[in-house]
């Protein structure tokens, strides 16, 4: 990531800890660029072999592309 993606990571972070915000970043294990989407993934599972989650996907703007969720009802 560059600067830009760094900047833009820092001000979603912020947004996501506002009063009353939806915050999709919580308990996030790793958070990845997409660099095609141009989008932070905050990806819930606990390992790479094992997921009940899943990412939740913001952009670069901050709007929410998906909010992810649970793979099983």
């Amino acid at each position: 990531m560059g600067r830009e993606e760094l900047a833009a990571l820092v001000a979603v972070l912020t947004k996501q800890l506002e009063p009353g915000a939806e915050n999709l970043a919580l308990g996030s294990w790793k958070i990845d660029y997409d660099k095609k989407r141009r989008a932070f993934v905050f990806d819930k599972c606990e390992n790479e072999c094992y997921c009940e989650e899943r990412p939740a996907v913001v952009g670069m703007d901050g709007t929410i592309i998906d909010r992810g969720g649970p793979l099983f009802d």
